[in-house]
């Protein structure tokens, strides 16, 4: 039975950040191996993990629609061939494996997109105790069932009152879209103080969070993000590693 760790927010609050923390926490605790999920059409997750994506489930898609209409993959059905597509596309590590939704063929809706990622999941999540999913700014995905159960859905917020509203605003279109979770946790991001707003008393009684963490804006953090480098080289004192260490010890254990 897999455990999935699923994390939203609005653009620019570091979820992807705190995804990529949380992979690899997982791992450094021994708990692998981990199937990492890029579900934001911006995909952002790669680079902060450290792979190299060649390939992501709307590409695959499009490539195996060509292949299909041109009559190059004799014997075999579109849908084969588009699974062919899907497998080539899951980046295989040692702790880890990584796929990315990415985006659709031209403008449009992305439910294609999430319906194939969704298919693709349901074939191989089985395989993994550990799934982290980096979901897009809204709940879209989630609520198409992208992943049939959520244990915890971690909102990620910056410590601004516009961004707490937005905490607010995230778990009310959750119970609208009837997002399903075992418990839900409230992230508050790149605190300058390191001292959590008193706000967020309120709306952790609203919301009925279960867990609440506070993140301290980091230099180590912005380092890597500058250079490009990947979150797991960042030691285990880091502030930042050890507060993630300590949250997932209390969701796991």
């Amino acid at each position: 039975m897999s455990f999935t760790i699923a994390i939203t927010g609005k653009g620019g609050v570091g979820k992807t950040t705190v995804s990529g923390l949380v992979v690899s926490r997982l791992i450094a605790g021994n708990r692998r191996p981990v199937l990492a999920v890029d579900a934001d059409p911006n995909t952002c997750l790669d680079t902060v993990l450290g792979i190299s994506l060649k390939q992501t489930i709307g590409s695959a898609r499009e490539e195996a629609r060509i292949i299909a209409g041109k009559g190059m993959g004799a014997g075999i059905s579109k849908q084969e061939m588009l699974e062919i597509k899907i497998a080539e596309s899951l980046v295989e590590g040692a702790d880890f494996d990584f796929l990315a939704m990415g985006r659709p063929e031209g403008p449009g809706c992305y439910c294609y997109a999430n319906n194939v990622l969704r298919t693709a999941l349901e074939k191989i999540a089985h395989h993994y105790p550990w799934i982290v999913i980096d979901n897009e700014a809204g709940l879209e995905n989630l609520s198409r069932r992208l992943s049939q159960k959520v244990d915890v859905l971690v909102m990620v917020a910056d410590p601004s009152r516009r961004g707490l509203e937005t905490l607010r605003r995230l778990h009310a279109l959750a119970r609208e879209m009837e997002v399903s979770y075992g418990k839900l946790a409230l992230v508050v991001n790149r605190l300058r103080h390191d001292q959590l707003p008193d706000e967020l008393d309120a709306i952790r009684r609203e919301t009925g969070a279960d867990y609440v963490l506070a993140l301290p804006d980091n230099a180590e953090v912005a380092a890597l993000g500058e250079r490009g480098g990947p979150i797991a080289e960042l030691p285990a004192e880091n502030e930042l590693v050890k507060r993630v260490d300590g949250f997932l010890k209390t969701i796991t254990d």
